[in-house]
């Protein structure tokens, strides 16, 4: 079975990523996870979400992938029984000591090792097999060819989960040190403070007061920081790989992004299984969410994972502007996220779908006061539209034309 796997950095990631498509999503407790500025679920929430994720047949899988001091490690058997009790599937794991840990205090859990374990190569995704792990979640480093003969040299019956969408590590498999040094925040504790996306410049010791740009032909200045993945025209090349699990990067995202990517991943997995043509809509998607210049990482060969640029900025040709609610008496319940007026270039994303032009004829607020422009953030509007959209559809402005 092919699986889409989607991030959740909260409930709302969450419930947009079950309602949008995905076969399972992975999410962060309160602790040894690698995404410490996410919201992250507590145990009560973890339980809710569960229940939720598995009513839709959606598989939940809790990330434990940061490296735990002693104290941690001390206060990780609860930790790791009460996610099991919550209901999770599976433990995404970079430790030993943590892999062992799970299997004695919950033997329930499958054990997927992190690609922060950097696995590259089938001796030591066998050994991870012995050792009781089902799936390996190899490295972003890892190429098409190597990854077929991990295939063919590994047990019949374990997983090879890869990255297809979303930020990269200037570092290899996430091992970096340059924000602990220059913030104190520890990239392997899920604290990256991201200083490669910075702008550097070259100073030589006896000139100290003299900086110099680095810059390579007309890249630009920003050496270290690295493009964004995106796989989505070829993710049939990955299933004759052999992956099993297609993984979207983005537990810091917002709901508009989980939403959007898994949408379009969604119908783009279903064509690669189906050995249909991907639509243009498709590949169109992927553009509409803030995202930097992309690249299909080290899939092909390392050179397509530059890491020159003009600019460390974001891009993106829409606005996420609004959510539907439901629709009642002609009239669209919406409630607003973002700036837009009634003149805009707006569409609707719903699931499993191409967007549609969205167009409604007169616009209220939640003091049912016509108006043309929504600038309150999270009011709650009606808008008079002939059809209907389902609940949870993504309301957006274009801002540049496709």
């Amino acid at each position: 079975m092919l699986e889409l796997l989607s991030p959740a950095g909260d409930f709302e990631c969450l419930e947009a990523a079950v309602r949008f498509g995905c076969d399972a999503v992975y999410l962060g407790g309160k602790g040894y996870g690698m995404r410490a500025a996410s919201k992250n679920f507590d145990f009560d929430h973890l339980k809710s979400a569960a229940e939720l994720a598995h009513k839709a047949g959606v598989r939940v899988y809790i990330t434990v992938n940061t490296l735990p001091g002693n104290a941690e490690i001390d206060a990780f058997p609860e930790f790791i029984k009460n996610a099991e009790s919550a209901g999770v599937d599976a433990a995404i794991i970079c430790d030993l000591g943590v892999l062992s840990l799970t299997k004695k205090y919950a033997p329930s859990l499958e054990i997927h090792m992190s690609t922060q374990f950097g696995i590259v190569n089938y001796a030591a995704a066998s050994e991870l097999y012995k050792m009781g792990a089902k799936r390996v979640v190899l490295s972003r480093e890892t190429s098409l060819e190597e990854i077929k003969v991990i295939r063919d040299k590994i047990p019949s019956d374990m997983e090879i989960e890869a990255f297809v969408h979303g930020a990269m590590c200037v570092s290899f498999s996430g091992r970096c040190l340059l924000s602990a040094y220059m913030t104190g925040r520890n990239a392997n504790r899920g604290e990256c403070a991201q200083p490669c996306r910075w702008k550097y410049a070259l100073m030589e010791e006896k000139r100290p007061d003299q900086f110099f740009p680095v810059f390579e032909d007309d890249g630009g200045t920003y050496i270290l920081n690295a493009r964004d993945m995106c796989m989505i025209e070829h993710l049939d090349k990955l299933i004759d790989a052999g992956v099993s699990s297609f993984k979207i990067e983005g537990r810091a995202k917002s709901a508009y992004y989980v939403a959007t990517v898994t949408n379009a991943y969604r119908e783009a997995l279903n064509c690669a299984k189906e050995k249909k043509p991907l639509p243009e809509w498709v590949r169109e998607e992927v553009f509409n969410v803030s995202h930097r210049d992309y690249c299909t990482g080290f899939y092909f060969g390392k050179y397509d994972a530059s890491q020159i640029y003009e600019n460390s900025g974001y891009l993106r040709s829409c606005d996420f502007v609004g959510v539907i609610d439901g629709y009642e008496n002609g009239k669209v319940l919406l409630t607003q996220r973002n700036y837009f007026t009634l003149d805009d270039d707006l569409e609707v994303l719903t699931p499993g779908s191409a967007p549609v032009n969205f167009k409604p004829t007169a616009m209220y607020n939640s003091d049912n006061e016509e108006i043309k422009t929504a600038n309150r953030a999270t009011e709650k509007l009606t808008a008079v539209c002939e059809r209907s959209y389902p609940k949870g559809a993504i309301i957006r402005r274009i801002t540049e034309k496709k």
